[in-house]
């Protein structure tokens, strides 16, 4: 049971930063979607300017879809290069959850 456990907590997502603030979810989403079906986009928004905060989640429905996008280098949209790493802090997408709730 351990093992099933512990498999069943592999983490799909990315973290991403240096998003451009030109660049929408729906970007963000689509550019993701040619390295593997994408389950969540979030990017989260500040409520004092309107404006998204830079960084946003990108989950993965199965490991080849994360693998995909962790092969390529660099990421680029809009003339920008993210920055693209594995989200290993899965509290502080819940707390973003909540952020963006909020709005």
């Amino acid at each position: 049971m351990a093992s099933t456990a512990a498999s069943g907590k592999r983490v799909l997502e990315l973290f991403v930063s240096k998003v451009p603030w030109t660049v929408a979810t729906r970007e963000l989403k689509a550019y993701f979607e040619q390295f593997g079906q994408v389950k969540k986009c979030q990017l989260p928004f500040d409520k004092e300017s309107g404006f998204h905060k830079g960084i946003c989640w990108i989950g993965f429905r199965t490991e080849e879809g994360l693998q995909n996008a962790l092969q390529k280098d660099p990421h680029i949209i809009e003339g920008a290069k993210l920055q693209v790493q594995i989200n290993r802090k899965t509290f502080s997408v819940r707390k973003s959850n909540k952020e963006a709730e909020d709005i």
